[in-house]
């Protein structure tokens, strides 16, 4: 499992905006069957793993559950959304990270393996398209030139040939690996069925990558999570999608009101039962979705709406049941 360390200065920002809400608790073990949440002092470890794009928020989250609970250890891996689901429903992970909703497929490995969990979504993304900072040609790209770049068997090699009035640039390509929920989300969105794709590109479950990629060479095109965007502004322009009613900038707003299509998407976290069975752990899925909305503005994800927090509480609630709390 590879574990990454949370941004430094995301979490000075994450902590400065969430300190002032989080309160003191006390009390018992932690490989007792859970009961008391996040109302007790507890140790011992959770374990997480996949999206890269879900981590820095669950890592930021469990850094500020580290202020309250400093015996507990929050490990967030980023396998990608695909692989962390393997992990997970193979039992080796408390709690998977996902930018997309578990599959038929997974869920049939989990329910083989006597692995029963819950859906839990905990931010909004926009999935942008970032392009090299130099670029002066291209501000926004119709859904159907993005699917002529993207498309299996794409011969597009200079920016000339997604529009004639473009010039005659070098176009290398970044994007997420095939175990990301994030290529699962873009391939299905753009290229109009999930997975499909063209291989001659710049792979990556570590989104840097694709950031260094971009940001190295001027006619560069890559697409990620909008939270990495926001933290890579200097180095990148986001480029505005047309889905069909105009051109659209990745924001929060639009990413909340629908405008931005249709590369909005929601984030998820996915705890395990035996997870929720350590106190630790449904100690820590209570202060994700207590505290979100704190940790999600100032980590610069896009907040939930009112009927999504609605729906994450209803679902906190039930697993708070179900431990008996």
């Amino acid at each position: 499992m590879v574990i990454r360390p949370v941004k430094h200065m995301r979490y000075l920002a994450v902590s400065a905006a969430a300190l002032l809400a989080l309160s003191a608790c006390g009390g018992n073990n932690n490989d007792t069957p859970a009961g008391g949440g996040s109302g007790d002092a507890l140790s011992g470890q959770v374990v997480v793993d996949g999206s890269s794009t879900v981590e820095p928020l669950t890592a930021a989250a469990g850094e500020l559950f580290k202020e309250e609970q400093k015996s507990v250890d929050v490990a967030v891996g980023t396998s990608g959304t695909g692989g962390g689901f393997k992990k997970f429903c193979a039992g080796e992970t408390d709690i998977s990270n996902a930018s997309r909703q578990i599959k038929d497929e997974e869920k049939a490995l989990c329910t083989k393996n006597g692995v029963k969990f819950s859906e839990i979504q905990v931010a909004n993304d926009a999935l942008t398209v970032v392009v090299n900072k130099e670029n002066s040609w291209v501000d926004c790209l119709t859904v159907a030139q993005l699917k002529k770049i993207w498309e299996p068997k794409s011969q597009v090699k200079t920016w000339d040939q997604v529009d004639p009035k473009f010039p005659k640039e070098p176009l290398p390509l970044y994007g997420a690996g095939s175990d990301s929920g994030t290529f699962d989300y873009f391939t299905k969105e753009i290229n109009g069925k999930e997975g499909a794709s063209r291989t001659d590109y710049n792979p990556t479950e570590d989104d840097n990558v694709t950031v260094q990629g971009v940001s190295g060479a001027k006619g560069a095109l890559g697409y990620f999570g909008f939270s990495y965007f926001e933290e890579n502004a200097a180095k990148l322009k986001a480029v505005k999608v047309d889905g069909g009613k105009g051109c659209v900038e990745p924001s929060v707003a639009a990413a909340q009101d629908g405008s931005y299509t249709p590369l909005s998407r929601p984030l998820f976290i996915y705890p395990s039962d035996k997870g929720l069975a350590k106190k630790q752990v449904l100690g820590f899925v209570e202060f994700y979705l207590e505290k979100n909305q704190e940790i999600v503005e100032a980590a610069k994800f896009v907040p939930l709406t009112d009927e999504q927090k609605t729906k994450a509480k209803a679902e906190l609630d039930k697993l708070k049941a179900q431990a008996g709390s």
